[in-house]
């Protein structure tokens, strides 16, 4: 079933479809009057809908009583992504919201080759955050997943801070089974930030940088594998 966002789902009984979206349905999709879709409103309520009117500006939908099945994962999982080269960050955007991440933050770190300022990140936050929406649109999310602007690693530890569990995945660490552990602590509602380096890998001192921050591991020299639940994590 096809689907598509109204921000303004939900507030009535008749939903209009307007922008790009028309143009989509009526000679992409060819659909007519009558047949089901799915609007949601990109935060957190779908609805099944019936096209009731494809006018050449707008679509109406009338909102049926059927509830929707739950799109979503129980936590939501935001990923901070180190900046890779060339136009990879595309396909990893396409992939988290695949998988169902709620937010991407991508993140310029020591080693990232790409270095964007000011002027390449107004071409690329709105592309990104295009992509976002249109995968959304196609795995049937209910929410359009945020690509916010470059953060550094100290501002992308900041925005952690206020996470319920913190993972850094490092290659000096003791195995999956540390993985399994932080994960285990993973409960619905919660909030859990991912931190993925870029092709360099993270800097040592950017491990003990979120350590010192409240992260949990062991020593720098030894590798890490950073987590904290968010009572026990202090600057």
């Amino acid at each position: 079933m096809y689907h598509f966002f109204v921000p303004e789902a939900g507030e009535g009984p008749v939903l209009s479809i307007t922008g790009p979206d028309v143009n989509h349905i009526r000679n992409v999709l060819r659909m007519k009057p009558g047949e089901r879709i799915v609007i949601s409103n990109g935060a957190d309520r779908d609805f099944y809908c019936v096209i009731t009117e494809i006018r050449p500006d707008e679509v109406l939908a009338e909102v049926l009583p059927e509830a929707v099945e739950e799109s979503e994962l129980p936590a939501r999982l935001v990923l901070f992504q180190g900046l890779p080269k060339g136009d990879k960050m595309e396909f990893i955007i396409q992939k988290a919201v695949e998988l169902g991440a709620w937010k991407v933050v991508p993140v310029a770190m020591k080693r990232s080759v790409v270095k964007l300022d000011e002027k390449k990140q107004r071409s690329r936050i709105p592309r990104w955050n295009g992509i976002a929406e249109s995968t959304a649109k196609q795995s049937g999310r209910r929410v359009i997943p945020e690509v916010t602007t470059v953060k550094s690693f100290r501002e992308a530890l900041e925005l952690a801070e206020s996470m319920d569990l913190i993972l850094i995945p490092y290659e000096n660490e003791r195995g999956m089974e540390a993985t399994r552990e932080a994960l285990e602590e993973l409960r619905p509602g919660m909030t859990a930030g991912i931190f993925i380096g870029p092709e360099g890998g993270f800097d040592a001192a950017e491990i003990e940088a979120a350590r010192t921050r409240g992260g949990r591991g062991r020593s720098a020299s030894d590798g890490a594998f950073c987590g904290r639940r968010r009572p026990d994590w202090r600057r």
